[in-house]
């Protein structure tokens, strides 16, 4: 087999709309910095999109979740239910706080947090629990909502790897009392950086603003006294011109991660020792990153098969190493952690594949004909 040309980046952004249009503008009309009319516009677009009232554009998709937090009120000592098997920037923000992370096992189909496990992990201090719908895949959501119901809890959704993703009819980021995105360069919306959060209730919409803006009054003169200790966490009006228009295109690129998804199906599901990813019914997943887990079946380990795709021009990431073996959080965990095996099982056997928006089918074809070379 013919060596790909040129390596297949494992994901590379996707600016195929007006970025360099309305970033000329920015810049022409002097309007770079956190304030500006495109900061305003993408705001609305991506609250419309979402289905919620509001939404707060900030610098990147950790410090989202981080605001998110302050702005619903989650306070030093209280507990936030979270997955174990996710990126740092969801569970780290909690710790910024002085909160507690309370880390649950994943589902082995969709690997998001296994909402069965939840109701246990609850205590008088849990304040909030924290769905983070993984690679693109709804969390089950009636399932979290009435356990946050039930207990009197907040939902701070974290969507930021599932822009466009539904669950039964409604978009990932509509179900939480505030749910932060992440616009980073691999995101299917991007702006290079960026992030943003979205919300129903005024209060934590004023709350988000105000602490965003290093609590300046949110009206009247500026007198430079500051009530409260806030964060500098404004998007420059030059960056949500390129998330701007990336949002007239939202719909588009979803659908090719989904494409890009059906091909890879369609090409995986007949090689032995490769589990590829699951659409439960009811779900819309957007596919940010195409994961397979790589089973005993398959005759070599992960990181064989990574070493052999590298060598044939295809870059891959390793899925995430779970939360409760990482060093640094362990000093911010105050109770005895509950084995995770399914989360450390799956951050050893699994790694996704490229997964750009822009990735032709011949690309696709020539990733997949080389695991099942290797498969043998």
């Amino acid at each position: 087999m013919e060596k790909w040309p040129k390596k297949i980046q494992v994901c590379t952004p996707l600016l195929a709309g007006r970025e360099l249009e309305y970033v000329t503008d920015a810049v022409s009309t002097g309007w770079i910095s956190g304030r500006g009319p495109y900061v305003d516009k993408f705001e609305v677009s991506f609250a419309k999109y979402v289905g919620t009232k509001h939404a707060v554009a900030v610098a990147n998709g950790t410090v989202a979740m981080h605001l998110a937090l302050v702005a619903a009120g989650i306070r030093a000592g209280d507990e936030v239910i979270c997955p174990t098997f996710t990126m740092a920037g969801s569970v780290f923000p909690v710790c910024y706080i002085g909160a507690v992370p309370v880390l649950v096992d994943c589902a082995r189909d969709t690997w998001n947090i296994d909402e069965a496990q939840i109701e246990a992990a609850i205590t008088s201090k849990t304040k909030a629990i924290m769905p983070v719908h993984i690679y693109g895949h709804p969390c089950a959501m009636d399932k979290i909502m009435e356990i946050a119901r039930k207990h009197k809890l907040l939902v701070i959704e974290d969507s930021a790897e599932a822009i466009g993703s539904e669950f039964k009819g409604t978009k990932c980021g509509a179900f939480g009392d505030v749910s932060g995105f992440s616009l980073f360069a691999n995101k299917v919306i991007t702006s290079g950086e960026g992030g943003i959060i979205t919300m129903n209730a005024d209060k934590i919409f004023d709350e988000s603003r105000y602490y965003k803006d290093l609590c300046f009054p949110l009206s009247g003169e500026r007198t430079y006294t500051h009530d409260h200790i806030g964060f500098n966490y404004r998007m420059a009006n030059t960056v949500a011109a390129i998330a701007f228009a990336q949002m007239e295109k939202a719909d588009e690129y979803v659908e090719m991660r989904r494409r890009n998804a059906k091909m890879y199906n369609e090409r995986l599901e007949s090689v032995r020792g490769i589990t590829t990813p699951v659409e439960r019914a009811g779900c819309k997943n957007t596919y940010w990153m195409y994961g397979v887990m790589i089973e005993d079946s398959f005759g070599m380990d992960r990181e064989k098969l990574m070493k052999e795709l590298t060598a044939h021009n295809i870059e891959t990431r390793r899925f995430f190493t779970p939360m409760h073996v990482q060093p640094g959080l362990k000093p911010h965990l105050s109770r005895a952690q509950k084995a995770c095996p399914v989360s450390e099982d799956v951050g050893k056997r699994g790694l996704y594949l490229p997964s750009s928006s822009g990735l032709t089918e011949k690309e696709i074809d020539y990733v997949c004909d080389v695991i099942r070379k290797i498969r043998g």
